[in-house]
């Protein structure tokens, strides 16, 4: 007895009853042998109408894989029917309740780009920013399940749709605001600035824009206080800062915005009276005189001032008021020629007396002048202060000012960059 019609007629009845439980399972094709077929990826046919009713059965059966299928096909074959738009942006909303976050942000961004009329519109950009926000707050991208690639760089790829696809919508200045964020998270602060400023320059009536400008400020407050070699750290971030409470005095952030300032302008000070020890050590009077007044011009009244202020004229008495003025420029020589010239010349001085006036100068011969910096609040701060650690030792270590015996002590180390 031949056996196989019997073997054939009960595999087609499995399979028959397999497919009422998963739909379009085995695929039957003449002249091939059947093939198992994954449910959803089966192949989808009928009309735009037809597509998007399967699509809609298969949402309420719980089935979003054929759902999707039905969907995509639809908009792949039909992209002007009127169904489109809705079809895709159903697709997009599938692939995010299965948490596939990226290629349900490109569908959404495919949505804006393609059906810019579309009713969808801006749920699509509300999406976009949903996701992007999620990969801002740590989402790890993955593969199989194993972490791959860079997320925040995909949250700012995200943000930067929005962005760039909906310049003046309500989601526009919070995604340029979290590109900065991104930036700041990954360390590319000049990436950050950019973003941040960004936000202060096209959108300065939304509230983000004040958080901005801090986030401005505080990167550079960051800099300065980790001893960046960017000597005008400090400076960017005062005057960041100083824009802020400007900008937004009743900012729930402006308490902190004005503490931050303190400290900045207590950190230029300590540097600057440094510099001006450093000077004072090397009996190179006048610079440290020019660095002493600088101390008192960034923070009167503190106890750097009054230690520079007592420093002063106890230099003032040693050397006299004259010697601490800055050298005559060329014009003011000039103009004193003529005048000497019709003075009658002094009396020839022996050589020992010249040899025993020199010794008695306190100050370095006048060529050697050209050498002293500046006054430092004519140039730019090129000081680099000392951390806060250094500035607590310097309190501890420090009277209240160096004595005349400690100025006059050689020091060989070459003078620091002002």
């Amino acid at each position: 007895m031949d056996f196989r019609p019997r073997l054939l007629f009960v595999f087609v009845t499995v399979a028959l009853s397999v497919a009422q439980f998963c739909p379009a399972a085995v695929v039957f094709k003449a002249g091939e042998k059947a093939k198992y077929v994954a449910p959803g990826d089966e192949e989808m046919s009928g009309d735009a109408e037809e597509l998007f009713h399967k699509a809609q059965v298969a949402e309420k059966e719980g089935n979003l894989k054929r759902a999707f299928r039905a969907y995509r096909t639809l908009v792949k074959r039909y992209p002007k029917d009127a169904l489109a738009a809705g079809s895709l942006f159903r697709a997009a909303e599938i692939e995010e309740q299965l948490q596939k976050y990226i290629p349900a942000a490109d569908l959404f961004r495919t949505l804006v780009e393609r059906y810019p009329s579309s009713a969808r519109f801006d749920e699509a950009i509300e999406a976009q920013f949903r996701i992007g926000e999620i990969y801002l707050a740590g989402k790890k991208l993955k593969v199989l399940g194993l972490p791959f690639g860079n997320a925040l760089d995909q949250a700012v790829e995200i943000f930067a749709a929005v962005v760039r696809t909906a310049p003046y919508g309500k989601y526009t200045a919070r995604a340029q605001f979290d590109i900065g964020l991104a930036r700041e998270k990954q360390g590319l602060n000049d990436a950050a600035l950019q973003a941040y400023q960004a936000v202060v320059d096209k959108f300065p009536g939304e509230p983000v824009a004040a958080d901005a400008q801090y986030q401005i400020g505080y990167i550079w407050f960051t800099a300065a206080r980790s001893g960046t070699k960017d000597v005008a750290a400090t400076k960017n971030a005062k005057t960041a800062f100083q824009d802020f409470l400007f900008r937004y005095p009743h900012s729930e952030k402006a308490p902190q915005a004005r503490a931050n300032l303190a400290l900045l302008e207590h950190k230029e000070t300590t540097s600057s009276f440094q510099v001006a020890k450093f000077y004072d050590k090397q009996k190179n009077y006048r610079a440290a005189v020019i660095y002493y007044n600088e101390v008192i011009r960034q923070q009167p009244g503190s106890t750097e001032s009054e230690r520079a202020k007592k420093r002063i004229d106890q230099l003032r008495a040693k050397v006299g008021d004259e010697a601490l003025q800055p050298p005559p420029t060329a014009t003011t020589a000039e103009k004193k020629k003529p005048a000497a010239r019709e003075k009658a010349e002094p009396p020839a001085e022996s050589p020992s007396e010249n040899s025993s006036a020199r010794s008695k100068s306190p100050l370095p011969p006048a060529d050697a002048d050209v050498a002293l910096p500046p006054p430092a609040s004519l140039l730019p701060d090129t000081t680099t202060a000392p951390d806060s650690a250094a500035t607590g030792e310097t309190r501890a270590s420090s009277t209240d000012s160096p004595t005349s015996e400690e100025a006059n002590a050689p020091e060989s180390s070459p003078a620091p960059t002002p």
